[in-house]
């Protein structure tokens, strides 16, 4: 199961990110994308930065400032043929999207 936490994505993290991004919009908020947790920091997923293999990922911990953070995408596929890519970053704690069972997990949700 995924994360409940969310968000707000501040106005100058915004603009930030939508000038590293080739993307003309950001959403405001942003849902934290790994297994469900309570301790620890927080990430979800904002947009690709352009670059083939890292995206832009909102990083929070409890209710301290955000950051933004360009990492890595996650190179782990699940070991099936033609297996669904993790749509996490690379060393991510947990469990990875394909593995949780208990709800579908889109790159794009």
């Amino acid at each position: 199961m995924r994360c409940t936490r969310w968000r707000r994505v501040p106005l100058d993290l915004a603009k930030e990110a939508r000038e590293k991004s080739t993307a003309r919009y950001i959403d405001r908020a942003a849902q934290c994308q790994l297994s469900a947790h309570d301790e620890g920091e927080h990430f979800g997923l904002l947009t690709d930065t352009g670059a083939y293999g890292t995206a832009l990922w909102l990083r929070w911990h409890g209710t301290d400032e955000a950051e933004l953070v360009v990492l890595p995408d996650c190179p782990v596929a699940a070991p099936v043929f033609d297996g669904e890519g993790c749509c996490l970053f690379a060393d991510h704690a947990e469990q990875h999207t394909w593995e949780d069972a208990l709800e579908e997990v889109s790159c794009t949700s």
